[in-house]
């Protein structure tokens, strides 16, 4: 997929526009990147309170100074997103990086694999790389299997990666959308 330098001389890539059809073709391929991602402190802290997961290690700025395992050059601790914080942006990274043309709806239907492999400090940009890795045609659409690695900028080792199964649903087959649908009396 070619890159091109954007204002500042950082690498972007485009946004990859297909219909499923096209995209089926690419079976075995990286698809997309997504552009960089800057997990603050501020993105860190709304989804502990979201989740309620407040772990100090993630929202404790002063203590993670003194007492993170994850540290800067000179000694100086760092607070850490959750890996489910990492792995939730991959939704937003996919419909921003892949856009399925006749795609009427996406669906997320779980993971065969996933693996939190390094930390994302907080100031850290991260991004998502998306491999096609299989398919398979559905009514109205197919099951899509994708190989996604998140990597942290100026690291070679992905912080992320996962096996993530979706579907493309192109369209709307009446014997689902009738089994979806409430009853409706005439009388």
């Amino acid at each position: 997929m070619p890159a091109r330098c954007d204002a500042v001389g950082q690498l972007s890539y485009p946004m990859v526009r297909m219909t499923l059809s096209n995209l089926i073709t690419r079976v075995g391929s990286e698809i997309g990147v997504s552009e960089w991602f800057e997990m603050t402190q501020s993105v860190i802290d709304s989804y502990a309170r979201a989740t309620g997961d407040l772990q100090w290690i993630h929202v404790d700025v002063e203590r993670a100074a003194r007492e993170s395992p994850f540290k800067s050059n000179d000694g100086t601790g760092f607070t850490v997103a959750h890996g489910f914080l990492t792995l939730s942006l991959l939704s937003q990274w996919m419909d921003s990086t892949v856009v399925i043309t006749d795609r009427g709806a996406g669906i997320n239907a779980g993971f065969n694999k996933i693996r939190f492999i390094g930390p994302v400090l907080v100031g850290s940009r991260i991004r998502a790389r998306f491999a096609l890795v299989s398919t398979e045609a559905i009514p109205g659409g197919a099951k899509l299997i994708w190989k996604v690695r998140v990597e942290r900028e100026g690291q070679s080792r992905p912080v992320l990666t996962a096996e993530w199964l979706t579907r493309a649903v192109t369209a709307f087959v009446p014997a689902l959308r009738a089994s979806r649908s409430p009853s409706v009396s005439s009388t």
